[in-house]
């Protein structure tokens, strides 16, 4: 029998939703970067298309943290594992939603420095969203 009792562990389906929902727009936003501010050419690097599917994902990314919130978020903050890398995501998370609604949204004069944060942090993000699986998987027995 599995152990489901586990405190703040998530049930398969949404593990899988959350890893990706937030690999993709990850993926997606890396790829948009390199194509288009770093100018990496492809067939598919830096294309609106690309752009178009980092939006899709950014909102399936923000449903797959709602769904997390009310329990995994709460068993953490509970059992204080993983405090640092875990409020640290829901901070950066935070920060790319605003500063993407900003893009969207936003005045052209901040446009240039609201690309530079947004991008910053999603590599931040990515990295710790990353660290805090492998240091999750590496503290099951």
């Amino acid at each position: 029998m599995k152990n489901t009792s586990r405190l703040g562990k998530m049930p398969p389906w949404q593990r899988y939703f959350v890893l990706f929902s937030l690999l993709s727009c990850s993926l997606t936003g890396t790829a948009y970067l390199l194509g288009h501010e770093f100018q990496i050419q492809g067939d598919f690097l830096g294309t609106h298309a690309v752009l178009a599917w980092h939006g899709v994902v950014a909102i399936l990314a923000s449903i797959a943290l709602g769904s997390i919130l009310p329990f995994h978020l709460k068993a953490g903050l509970k059992s204080k594992k993983k405090l640092l890398s875990g409020l640290s995501q829901l901070g950066f998370l935070l920060a790319l939603v605003i500063s993407g609604a900003l893009l969207y949204y936003g005045p052209e004069e901040i446009r240039e420095s609201v690309v530079l944060t947004h991008w910053l942090v999603g590599a931040i993000f990515f990295a710790v969203f990353l660290l805090h699986g492998v240091y999750s998987r590496k503290s099951r027995p």
